[in-house]
């Protein structure tokens, strides 16, 4: 049958529809593609975190961790140098610190167990500062973005900031894939004693830096405080 006069047959209508559904969803799954390749491409800082294989030395927040392929971390014996920006646009080498002990906390802003994490911080700055263990947050982010985030949280520990170069250091400390945030523990000697992935909390902070004290009074070997750590992080988790 004809179609009538001044109305397109139904096959053409329908042919119309489906054109433009299908351009509609084409546009959509462009977006969504062009939407992740700018977050795969873009920020220094990786969104996914992974926890690492257990070995002496490594330990993970198994709660905040999913449960995705594991990332093998291999902790140096020691603290390699690096350089980052501090907040006032000096470049600091991580050397400044020699003969203290340090707690190097990898975070970005986007991150929230990193913003959890920033009052226990605050707290290890103020009690442990007077043992010589410092405090420095790394930032992996934006510059502007930090400065304004540190201002707004009131941050008053050391901070260091840092894209692809803070990502290059978190590289040399065998932390390839990073999960934010980590957590370096060193001691005095600059020996890397653990790191410390997913969200810091109290009881495992005073553990580590328990274990560091006995390290810097030459109580125990490196090799056996790694395993110390570990095996008491397990019991916590118990």
């Amino acid at each position: 049958m004809n179609a009538r006069r001044g109305h397109a047959p139904w096959p053409a209508v329908a042919a119309i529809v489906i054109g433009v559904l299908a351009a509609w969803a084409g546009e959509r799954v462009y977006v969504a593609h062009r939407t992740a390749g700018r977050d795969a491409a873009g920020a220094a800082p990786l969104r996914r975190r992974a926890p690492p294989t257990p070995v002496d030395g490594v330990a993970t927040d198994e709660e905040a961790a999913p449960t995705d392929e594991a990332a093998s971390i291999r902790i140096p014996e020691r603290l390699p140098p690096f350089s980052l920006s501090d907040r006032d646009g000096r470049v600091r080498s991580i050397t400044d610190w020699r003969g203290k002990s340090l707690i190097l906390n990898f975070w970005a802003t986007w991150c929230a167990p990193c913003r959890r994490e920033i009052p226990l911080l605050q707290t290890l700055a103020r009690e442990w500062g007077p043992r010589d263990v410092a405090t420095i947050g790394i930032a992996v982010d934006h510059r502007a973005e930090v400065l304004e985030f540190a201002a707004r949280f009131h941050i008053d520990y050391a901070l260091l900031i840092g894209e692809q170069d803070a990502l290059d250091a978190a590289t040399a400390l065998g932390v390839e894939s990073p999960a934010f945030p980590f957590t370096v523990f060193t001691d005095r000697d600059g020996e890397v004693v653990a790191i410390f992935v997913g969200e810091l909390h109290r009881a495992q902070a005073d553990l580590i830096l328990a274990t560091v004290l006995d390290l810097n009074a030459h109580r125990q070997t490196l090799t056996a405080a790694r395993h110390q750590i570990s095996s008491g992080l397990r019991a916590l988790k118990e």
